[in-house]
């Protein structure tokens, strides 16, 4: 992904000297400390820019559906009980908000326009990895994607992307275990996975 705007406009956040988890903030805010949301807000912002840039295509798309997580995760306030972990809480309002952003733009799916978009920017950049992964993750289907980015680009485990995504855990799985195999068999990615 280019340099973004979010990306590069780094703000002096609260969040770097607060060494408190996200339990221990969440019960400060439940009393009223305005700074901890703050931190939980530093802490998280990228993370919920880029995964709704993931879903909306769009950089703009994505720091408006990043305004919304967080109005959205400030409402829940007084009272929240956190019972996972908190990218599983706030994964299923990213991606809601996001196809919400989408669709109001008037982009419900990617077209082949856009495929083929993708298509030219990487040959425009042939030999280089990334393009050539980026059309290779654009043909697998969505739901396969979404868990395979879910586990290697945001780290989260089986379990959480089971509780992310309401699904069973058996589900994402399979879902994982079919990514993985597309991608052994593609010749642009099979080197990935030579023994």
């Amino acid at each position: 992904m280019p340099t973004s705007a979010w990306s590069t406009a780094r703000v002096e956040s609260p969040e770097q000297s607060d060494s408190r988890n996200d339990l221990q903030l969440i019960a400060a805010i439940n009393a009223g400390n305005t700074v901890a949301f703050e931190v939980l807000y530093f802490r998280y912002r990228d993370w919920v820019t880029g995964l709704a840039h993931r879903f909306t295509g769009s950089e703009d798309l994505a720091l408006d559906v990043m305004q919304e997580t967080f109005l959205y995760f400030l409402r829940k306030f007084p009272g929240f009980t956190l019972t996972a972990n908190l990218k599983t809480f706030l994964y299923p309002a990213v991606k809601n908000l996001s196809i919400a952003a989408r669709r109001k733009a008037g982009r419900y799916q990617s077209t082949e326009g856009e495929r083929l978009l993708l298509e030219n920017m990487a040959a425009e950049h042939s030999g280089s990895d990334i393009g050539e992964l980026a059309i290779v993750l654009a043909n697998l289907p969505t739901d396969q994607r979404e868990v395979l980015l879910l586990r290697f680009v945001d780290g989260l485990s089986l379990a959480e992307i089971a509780g992310a995504m309401d699904i069973p855990l058996g589900t994402v799985k399979s879902r994982l275990h079919n990514a993985l195999a597309q991608l052994r068999q593609d010749p642009r990615t099979k080197e990935f996975f030579a023994q």
